[in-house]
This record gives structure tokens, C-alpha cells and sequence, in this order.
């Protein structure tokens, strides 16, 4: 029997501090919260197996080398910021040397890998281009190139989704209208990568190749607020992410 292929997702995690004001008096309150699930339930359903790193536990756990990140097919970004990667507390606290994780993954897929960026607030640039991947190893490696400040695009009355180039692997036997999507990251392909779909007049999946390996940007998100329950629920959605997953990872 073959080995499961394997996956690394980094991010969709958030926690909530409110602060509840009742006439003279207040308090707080703390939620966390993850938006992974309907992307890790696409893939194990396509036999994969993820390992997951919500973005408080990829501050110190997430993979340092290039071949400490070969033990994944594929490794995915979502809503995550570069300085979360950049800044894990040995150096932030305690000034300390240690490796950029970011020039990890772009050795890691000059040597192979697989890598997917999915958009959010906090990737690609993101809200207040506080994402901070312009200009990063990780830009080097994608298809795209990404604008200087807040690149966001939001679409409360939702625009649709269409496929530019039908005959790639990745959206082979999707067929049909996509449902509507609430908003997404601004991106401008290069001259090499090849625009999938688009969504408004903007690219939403763009697939590419770097060194041995191959990137996939995906503009918008994989889950709430801007992919919408009918997204999210879509029949084609679990194909969909088990094509980006497994194109990525050279197949």
C-alpha cells in the first residue's frame, strides 16, 4: 500500500478579545478560533494526510530547513503573516540568531516541494500590507507579484469566479458555474505563471514553477468571510482543493 502523500497547512487561527461595556462596569472576554476545517476535511477526503499548525503553535513549531520541510508533499499558507515565521521568540525575546523559515520554503521548493498561498488578511500583503510578503523569498517563489500596500479587495455583493484555462490539471472535471466569492487579494501574474481562474479582473488561481518544485497562489480564501457558505459547501470545493494540493505537489 502507498504512502498517504502528506500536507502542512500554517495559519487559519485567530483568537478574539472583547471587551463588554455595561453602563459603569465592563469585562472581558477571549475566543479562539480556527478556519481550517473545510480545507483539511477536502483533503484528508482525498487521502491525504495534513498536519496542521494553527498560527500560535508555527510561531515556534513550524519546520526551520529546507529538509525538514522535504518530510511534506506539499506545504499551504493561509491568513498567516510573514513575521509570525520571521520572528519566533528565541529571536524576538531573546535576540537570538535562528534560521528564516521564509528562505526555507523557497529552498524547499527550488529542491521539489509543493507550495500554496491562500489568500486572506493576513497573506499575500493583506490588511495594512501587514502580511509582509512583498519583496520576501516567498514572492520569488510564487507565480505572482504582490502589490506594495493593503492589496485587499472586498466584494460584499460577491462576484463569481471563471475559469480562464480549462485544460490544467487543476480544475479538470470542474465543470459549471462557481459560486460567488466576497473579496480576495489584488495580484499581478508573471509573465510565466499560468492564469487558471480569474475572479472580477483579477487572477484567483495561478499556478507556476520554481527551481524543481511548483507554486499555486490562490487569491481569496478557503473559508469564511470571503468564501461563503456556498463556497465552502460547494460540490466541487473538495476536488478543487485535492487538484491545487496534488499539482503542486508534481502530479
Amino acid at each position: 500500500m502507498s504512502k498517504n502523500r502528506r500536507v502542512l497547512i500554517a495559519g487559519e487561527s485567530w483568537t478574539v478579545h472583547s471587551i463588554h461595556q455595561k453602563g459603569f462596569d465592563s469585562f472581558t472576554t477571549t475566543e479562539y478560533a480556527e478556519g481550517v476545517r473545510w480545507l483539511k476535511d477536502a483533503l484528508e477526503a482525498g487521502g491525504w494526510d495534513v498536519h496542521y499548525q494553527p498560527a500560535h503553535v508555527a510561531v515556534r513549531e513550524f519546520p526551520f530547513t529546507a529538509e525538514d520541510l522535504a518530510a511534506y508533499d506539499c506545504v499551504m499558507l493561509s491568513d498567516i503573516g510573514a513575521n509570525t515565521l520571521l520572528l519566533h521568540p528565541d529571536t524576538f525575546v531573546r535576540s537570538k540568531p535562528m534560521p528564516n523559515r521564509l528562505e526555507a520554503i523557497r529552498d524547499y521548493v527550488a529542491n521539489g516541494g509543493g507550495f500554496v498561498m491562500i489568500g486572506g488578511y493576513l497573506t499575500f500583503q493583506g490588511i495594512d500590507a501587514k502580511g509582509k510578503y512583498l519583496g520576501s523569498p516567498i514572492e520569488d517563489i510564487l507565480p505572482v507579484t504582490m502589490d506594495i500596500g493593503d492589496d485587499r479587495v472586498e466584494a460584499p455583493q460577491g462576484v463569481a469566479p471563471k475559469v480562464t484555462d480549462a485544460s490544467h490539471p487543476i480544475v479538470a472535471g470542474i465543470e459549471g458555474a462557481w459560486p460567488d466569492l466576497l473579496g480576495y487579494n489584488h495580484l499581478t501574474p508573471k509573465a510565466e505563471g499560468d492564469v487558471i481562474v480569474t475572479v472580477g479582473e483579477d487572477p484567483l488561481i495561478v499556478a507556476g514553477t520554481y527551481g524543481k518544485g511548483r507554486s499555486v497562489a490562490f487569491s481569496s480564501d478557503c473559508g469564511p468571510h470571503w468564501a461563503p457558505p456556498p463556497f465552502v459547501d460547494w460540490a466541487e470545493y473538495q476536488r478543487l482543493w485535492q487538484q491545487i494540493a496534488a499539482w503542486s505537489a508534481g502530479a
